[in-house]
């Protein structure tokens, strides 16, 4: 019987702490969760005038490879100027003008931290917090003695939680 006490108090003890301890991160990722909802809008973001020069001559797919703008068209030709939909490019200068939708600078950097992949730096803080999250989850079945009723009622919301994340899952 010492033992399951000893196990449910490191369980709580370290469930609370990891909990106060990420605490930040956490907002942070439900902040960024969140725009990230509205990612295929302009929710929050604002219109950012930029020009760059590149090589001159080059081809609408190979603009939008050096603007890193995923099908981007040429809606006419003038000249020497190109015209897309977000703005124009001189063939003979090189110089791109166009607009691009960002989001403030401190919700990028959440959006950037919240979508990181193996490529950044950082990625390894993202795997812990997944863990830390895994454990939230795990160490939770501890915090209450299975035979009072407050457990008995965690249950059932437990299960709730299942039968919507499936519902989630199939919709």
């Amino acid at each position: 019987m010492a033992t399951k006490a000893n196990t449910m108090t490191l369980m709580r003890v370290v469930h609370r702490y990891l909990g106060f301890f990420l605490v930040g991160i956490m907002a942070m990722y439900a902040l960024s969760g969140t725009v990230l909802i509205f990612r295929n809008t302009d929710f929050l973001k604002q219109t950012v005038e930029i020009e760059r020069e590149l090589a001159p001559n080059l081809s609408a797919e190979e603009l939008g490879q050096a603007l890193r703008m995923r099908g981007l068209k040429a809606d006419k030709e003038e000249g020497d100027l190109l015209y897309f939909k977000q703005g124009t490019y001189n063939k003979a200068t090189g110089v791109a003008s166009y607009t691009e939708k960002k989001l403030p600078v401190l919700i990028d950097k959440m959006t950037h931290v919240h979508k990181a992949t193996t490529d950044q730096p950082l990625y390894w803080l993202n795997i812990f917090f997944g863990a830390s999250l895994l454990f939230f989850v795990v160490s939770s079945f501890w915090m209450f003695r299975p035979k009072t009723s407050i457990f008995r009622k965690g249950m059932y919301f437990t299960i709730g939680g299942f039968i919507l994340t499936l519902i989630m899952l199939w919709v």
